[in-house]
């Protein structure tokens, strides 16, 4: 079977009559296929977005030429998938559907909506657009604003009032406490750490053994230094999520950003006795939705050779794990950019 490729783009055409038909003649003579288009209102005028099939031997460098070639202007072009066959009403319905069901989904939500290249948490004024339409600034309540960020294509005015509209609708935070029931039937809260919870997690390592932290921290540290603590709660590049019962802190999880805008880094330290109930599972699933959303495609965790456990933990989440060995670690791949998954996800 020939291989195609699919991409969106966002043109500008001369408000004159034949140049969409002039242009989808040129594409079909190279054997590409206008699948999907859509018409955005802006100021100036209108955009057209064009989602096209073409052969391999068609790079996006040549549609661009084609649409120039009628007087067309390209805004931008981006890959694309099936999922960008929807027209706009569906997938906001969409989005909305699965912030609704899950809060903590919203972040994910927004930036399958705005087709964003990430959305995170971010200190702003909401409604403010920067770096030139490339950046915007969206409330999500409760003095809460994300920045979404599109390198391929600056958002339109039509775009951003669907986001607004989008926030507006949730009534709940998007990064509450959730509630977790364990394989024995024990409740247990996941939610963000913070400063206030430095002793429970420094009693949290108290109780590890010296087998499980050295597991986490390939080192062989008994007890974390205050300071460290501190950090593992408020990490300059990432976010810490905690699981709870009662008042005890009883597993962690971290998600720290790398250089590289598609990959994370993801750890996890569960209490020994708290082990094998499903908690590393459920803390990997919610910090794969939030790297979703802030556009990562790959988590990358370290482990021990012949530990197991966080496989076992990413693969009864459902996230896809690819695995090999460097320098003397196994190195483990997450693949969370939805492509395993059905539309933005499916329960």
């Amino acid at each position: 079977m020939t291989e195609t490729h699919t991409w969106r783009l966002r043109v500008e055409l001369d408000d004159a009559p034949g140049v969409l038909a002039r242009i989808t003649t040129r594409l079909a003579a190279r054997d590409c296929n206008v699948l999907a288009l859509s018409i955005l209102p802006v100021p100036s005028g209108v955009v057209d977005e064009l989602v096209i099939k073409a052969a391999p031997d068609v790079p996006p460098a040549e549609l661009v030429r084609e649409i120039r070639a009628e007087g067309g202007k390209c805004l931008g072009i981006t890959a694309a998938d099936v999922r960008d066959l929807v027209d706009p009403p569906t997938a906001a319905l969409r989005a909305a559907t699965l912030a609704l069901e899950d809060p903590c989904a919203a972040p994910e939500a927004l930036r399958v909506l705005l087709a964003a290249d990430s959305v995170a948490f971010e200190m702003g004024t909401p409604g403010e657009v920067l770096d030139g339409g490339h950046r915007a600034i969206i409330s999500l309540g409760d003095d809460l604003t994300v920045a979404a960020r599109r390198g391929w294509a600056p958002f339109t005015d039509v775009e951003l009032a669907r986001a607004a509209v989008f926030a507006a609708m949730l009534t709940t935070p998007p990064d509450p406490p959730s509630a977790v029931i364990t394989s024995d039937g024990a409740g247990v809260v996941l939610r963000s750490g913070s400063i206030d919870d430095l002793d429970a997690v420094s009693s949290l390592h108290a109780r590890c053994s010296a087998r499980t932290l050295f597991a986490r921290y390939h080192s062989g540290v008994r007890v974390l230094p205050r300071r460290l603590v501190h950090r593992l709660l408020t990490p300059p590049r990432g976010r810490t999520l905690l699981a709870v019962c009662g008042h005890e802190v009883i597993g962690i999880g971290q998600l720290i950003r790398t250089t590289r805008l598609e990959e994370a880094e993801v750890s996890l330290l569960i209490e020994d006795s708290w082990q094998r109930k499903g908690i590393g599972t459920a803390l990997l699933r919610r910090l794969a939705g939030t790297a979703r959303a802030e556009g990562h495609r790959e988590l990358v965790a370290w482990c021990l050779p012949g530990e197991s456990g966080f496989e076992r933990a990413a693969l009864r989440a459902g996230i896809p794990v690819s695995t090999r060995q460097e320098q003397g670690m196994l190195r483990l791949g997450l693949t969370v950019d939805g492509s395993a998954s059905e539309e933005i996800r499916t329960r």
